[in-house]
C-alpha cells in the first residue's frame, strides 16, 4: 500500500450504531490520516457533516452526556401516517451543530444520500444547505417524517445505498476508507467499567418504562416497539445485501466493519460504548496496514 495518508471516507447508516463513526474518525486523525472527502448515508451523513463542519468533539460530548430522560424530551411523537416521530426537537439540537452552512462552503467535498420514494431513485446532495441534506438522509421510514422538496418525498438513503461508495469524491492517490456499521460480523466489546454499564442500563430501563407508558396500555407496548423492530429488521435484510455488493465492487483500501448486533438501532443511550467500539474496530484494521 502506498504511503499516502489522504482518505476518501464513506460512512454507512445504522441508527445508533452510526455513533461508531466518531471513534473511527478520531482514530484515523490520531494516526495522521487526512480526510479529503466524505460521503455518508443517514447517521453517516450526520456524523460526516458534523465532522466537516468542525464540530465533532462538541457533538460527541453532547451524545455521551445525554441521559435517557433528555432523549425522551428531545423526541416528540406525532402518530401521523407518515412517521411516529416528528423529531423537531432533536433536529433543532442537531441544527445547532450544523448552523446555516452550505455544503459547497465546507472545507472538503461532502455528500449525503437520500431516496425519493415517488420516483424510486437515489438523491445525492452535493450542494445546498447541509442541514436539509442531513435531515432528508436520516428520515428512517415510519420513524422520522419524510422531507417533501421539489415534488420529491425524501427518506433515509439507506433504503437504496447504505454504503455510498459510489457518491464519494476521489482525488489522485487517495485511499478509499469505508465504515460499515451494520455488518454481518461478530460483536466487538470495548472494555467499559461494570459500573458505567450498570448506570446506563438502569437509566435506559427507566426511560423505556416512561416510553411504553406514553404509548399506552401493555398490549400496545409490545406492538409499538415490536413494530419498530419489525420494520428495522425488514429494511435491513435488503440493505445488507446491497451493502455487501457495494463494498465488493468498491474494493476499499480500508474497511472497518461494526457488527449489526452491537446495539439496537435506537440505543443512543449507549453512545460512549458505541464510540469506543468504533475506535477499537478502526485500531484493529489500521494496525494491520
Amino acid at each position: 500500500m502506498s504511503m499516502t495518508k489522504k482518505i476518501a471516507l464513506v460512512l454507512s447508516g445504522g441508527g445508533a450504531r452510526g455513533l461508531a463513526h466518531i471513534g473511527v474518525i478520531e482514530e484515523l486523525l490520531k494516526r495522521d490520516y487526512e480526510i479529503t472527502s466524505i460521503a455518508g448515508t443517514s447517521m453517516g451523513a450526520l456524523v460526516g457533516g458534523v465532522y466537516a463542519q468542525g464540530k465533532l468533539t462538541e457533538f460527541r460530548d453532547w451524545m455521551t452526556t445525554l441521559d435517557q430522560f433528555e432523549v425522551f424530551k428531545l423526541v416528540d411523537f406525532t402518530f401521523s401516517a407518515a412517521g411516529l416521530v416528528k423529531g423537531e426537537r432533536v433536529l433543532n439540537t442537531i441544527q445547532e451543530f450544523i448552523p446555516d452552512t452550505r455544503i459547497e462552503d465546507l472545507p472538503i467535498p461532502y455528500s449525503a444520500t437520500a431516496v425519493d420514494i415517488i420516483k424510486h431513485r437515489e438523491v445525492v446532495f452535493r450542494s445546498g444547505m447541509l442541514y436539509d441534506a442531513i435531515r432528508a438522509s436520516i428520515a428512517i421510514p415510519t420513524v422520522l417524517t419524510p422531507v417533501k422538496k421539489d415534488g420529491m418525498v425524501l427518506v433515509d438513503g439507506g433504503v437504496m445505498n447504505n454504503v455510498p461508495i459510489s457518491n464519494v469524491k476521489r482525488t489522485d492517490g487517495d485511499l478509499l476508507a469505508v465504515v460499515h456499521v451494520s455488518a454481518n460480523v461478530p460483536v466487538l466489546k470495548p472494555a467499559l467499567s461494570k459500573k458505567e454499564i450498570k448506570e446506563k442500563e438502569s437509566a435506559h430501563k427507566r426511560w423505556l418504562t416512561s416510553f411504553t407508558d406514553f404509548l399506552g396500555n401493555s398490549k400496545e407496548k409490545e406492538h409499538s416497539l415490536g413494530f419498530l423492530s419489525l420494520i428495522d429488521n425488514t429494511l435491513t435484510t435488503g440493505m445488507l445485501r446491497l451493502a455487501q455488493l457495494s463494498i465488493a465492487s468498491g474494493n476499499p483500501d480500508i474497511l472497518v466493519e461494526i457488527s449489526r448486533d452491537t446495539c439496537g438501532t435506537y440505543d443512543f443511550y449507549k453512545a460512549a460504548e458505541i464510540i469506543e467500539t468504533g475506535r477499537l474496530a478502526a485500531r484493529q484494521v489500521l494496525d494491520r496496514i
